[in-house]
């Protein structure tokens, strides 16, 4: 792996993605959410929402999609062997709602050298179809030294 050309690199933003609503409900239930929000197209109009409502970790669905650029890119060359995920967070502007068309662009943001590996945190920044921020999905990779292989 060449962690010199990491920081900073940047990826082209993804084809949009379009929300549905059984995509929706299936991630809940994958999830174990009970929230009727997410199930219940009628909950969710009731609560001023346009349809059921995302959990807050659906975006990990469109960062999956970033990450796919970084680990095909054959400059930076990570081992798909050597990758383990370290750590996951969100930062919702606005909850996603089936029926929202979203894009996602990937920054890595950090790289870092720990024990032998090389810690790569990667920032996915998730608008909708008007240009408006919905997310910032944050995840830590960890790439395994080839001792540790």
């Amino acid at each position: 792996m060449n962690a010199d050309l990491l920081l900073g690199r940047s990826y082209p933003p993804t084809e949009p993605y379009l929300v549905g609503r059984e995509k929706v409900r299936e991630f809940a239930r994958a999830v174990f959410s009970t929230d009727p929000l997410s199930l219940d197209p009628a909950a969710a109009r009731a609560a001023g929402f346009a349809d059921v409502v995302a959990p807050p970790t659906f975006g990990v669905l469109l960062q999956e999609l970033t990450l796919r650029q970084l680990l095909a890119d054959p400059e930076v060359g990570i081992e798909l062997s050597h990758l383990v995920h370290g750590e996951q967070a969100f930062a919702l502007a606005r909850p996603i709602v089936a029926g929202d068309e979203l894009t996602a662009a990937m920054t890595i943001t950090g790289v870092r050298e720990l024990g032998g590996n090389t810690m790569v945190t990667a920032d996915t920044v998730v608008t909708d179809a008007a240009g408006e921020h919905v997310l910032t999905a944050t995840s830590t990779l960890v790439v395994r030294g080839e001792a540790a292989a």
